[in-house]
């Protein structure tokens, strides 16, 4: 049995392995791929389908208004109030960005306003931006961006303000709201031009009552020249009745 075992297990004659290693030989890649040009990578950014986002049904998901109303505390209702009492007792209500100015020029331009009967009035943005969002002064919103600062006179002050803000340069005027008008800085410059109500109202009575004396006037020439003709005729009469 061990004679027939090796007999089978052996190489015969004419037998090859199983197994057999093939040796390839290796070759070198040298393609590489080609970059794509720069114009045509912006033009497929470009032209990248974007799908859109799938809309959420209505009263899914708390709008900003709601989301504002939640987050609004104690303090910021305070604040509105007082925003609205200023909107409501002042006829000038005027907005400037303050570019670094330091505490000491604060002191000495709310001073000088003190004297015309302008106050200074800090609040903050996000407050105002809320008052100004539900009232009919909605347009002053977007002036509220970065420091700012609120000029407030209970009577329309504009040629005093500017005056005042030519030695204070860091205060950039933005614009205000003069008897319910929105007016921009170059509004401003304009409504400082005008005339003094006391002017405008002297000139009124002065036209008013121009055709009035004209008009009485002319009611009393015709009656006066002929006056004039009969006195003159009645002395050339009496001259000509001395002389015959």
């Amino acid at each position: 049995m061990a004679a027939t075992l090796c007999g089978k297990l052996l190489p015969q004659k004419g037998w090859l392995p199983l197994t057999q290693s093939v040796r390839h030989g290796s070759k070198a890649v040298t393609r590489h791929r080609k970059p794509m040009h720069i114009l045509k990578q912006k033009l497929l950014a470009v032209t990248r389908y974007i799908p859109p986002k799938p809309a959420h049904p209505p009263g899914a998901y708390p709008s900003q208004a709601d989301m504002l109303k939640e987050e609004e505390i104690p303090l910021m209702r305070l604040l509105k109030r007082d925003v609205e009492a200023v909107f409501r007792d002042c006829k000038m209500v005027a907005v400037a960005q303050n570019n670094g100015s330091t505490s000491d020029g604060m002191i000495m331009l709310q001073h000088r306003f003190h004297k015309h009967g302008i106050k200074i009035k800090f609040f903050p943005n996000q407050v105002m931006r809320s008052f100004l969002s539900e009232s009919i002064y909605g347009g002053m919103a977007p002036l509220f961006l970065g420091p700012t600062v609120l000029f407030t006179s209970k009577e329309p002050k504009v040629k005093e303000m500017l005056a005042t803000l030519r030695v204070s340069p860091q205060m950039v005027l933005l614009g205000a709201c003069v008897d319910n008008t929105l007016l921009s800085a170059q509004g401003l410059a304009s409504y400082a031009r005008l005339p003094s109500a006391a002017a405008v109202q002297g000139e009124l009575l002065g036209g008013l009552s121009a055709p009035a004396s004209q008009t009485g006037s002319l009611l009393q020439r015709h009656p006066a020249r002929l006056t004039a003709l009969l006195q003159q005729y009645a002395a050339e009469r009496a001259e000509a009745e001395e002389t015959s």
